[in-house]
């Protein structure tokens, strides 16, 4: 019988810059009596990653531009985490109505960048995206082999809008040790038609899962998921980015 289990990782301390992020991970899952294997998913949330690898900003020491200042005034925002988010940004893709939606890092689509008040624990601290979440990941996998001795898949995951239906989900923004994609192009589906355009964003699907077991204050920013089985592979969460030329919204 096929089965998929998600199992919530509890008792990760508070996360400090500098902190080692798989031991302290596979020290709480080994409290758990959780013991990771081959071929295993972990996800990790992309608060705890950037807060490791110090991807803050104290908003006490942004000075606001004009165009922060104006859009601030205007929608009643704070000028210097608009000044942020535009220090994060390659490019705008909307700006009016209060909504600020902008083009950042490897080519993520997100409003705000990705930046983010909550669960920093401090006044006027603000969480950034990780600068290279598939890095990240890669880091994180190494680290799990060399102290765990165990091959398996790191996502790493944030919340995003969606751009046709309403309400937030979880979505990959990092990958290591797996095809983030399952592609079905050229297989049959049960009247024997052949498909030609079907490509599961498979990373997106398991990020989602797993973040019903992440709630938002419930310190518990990794989950481990088995039974999934992805194809190996080096792994990019670019690989989820649609290409600008077919973009709607680009």
């Amino acid at each position: 019988m096929a089965a998929l289990t998600l199992t919530a990782i509890e008792g990760i301390p508070m996360i400090m810059p500098g902190d080692n992020l798989a031991e302290l991970i596979l020290h709480a899952a080994e409290r758990m009596d959780l013991r990771f294997a081959s071929g295993d998913i972990l996800v990790v949330c992309q608060k705890i990653v950037s807060k490791a690898e110090g991807r803050l900003a104290d908003l006490a020491e942004i000075e606001p531009s004009p165009l922060a200042l104006s859009f601030a005034a205007r929608w009643e925002k704070d000028p210097r985490a608009v000044e942020l988010v535009l220090r994060q940004t390659s490019r705008i893709v909307r700006m009016d109505n209060g909504v600020l939606i902008v083009e950042t890092g490897p080519g993520w689509v997100c409003a705000n960048a990705g930046i983010d008040e909550s669960n920093s624990l401090e006044d006027d601290r603000a969480i950034l995206l990780p600068e290279d979440a598939d890095a990240s990941a890669a880091r994180i996998r190494a680290a799990i082999k060399e102290l765990g001795g165990v091959e398996l898949a790191v996502l790493i995951t944030d919340t995003f809008g969606r751009p046709w239906r309403d309400g937030l989900t979880e979505v990959c923004i990092g990958v290591a040790g797996m095809d983030p994609m399952l592609d079905l192009r050229g297989s049959r589906d049960l009247g024997g038609r052949e498909l030609h355009h079907t490509v599961i964003a498979a990373a997106d699907e398991l990020a989602a899962a797993a973040g019903l077991l992440m709630p938002k204050a419930g310190a518990t920013p990794a989950v481990l998921i088995r039974g999934y089985r992805y194809r190996p592979a080096a792994g990019s969460a670019r690989a989820l980015i649609r290409p600008a030329a077919s973009d709607l919204f680009r």
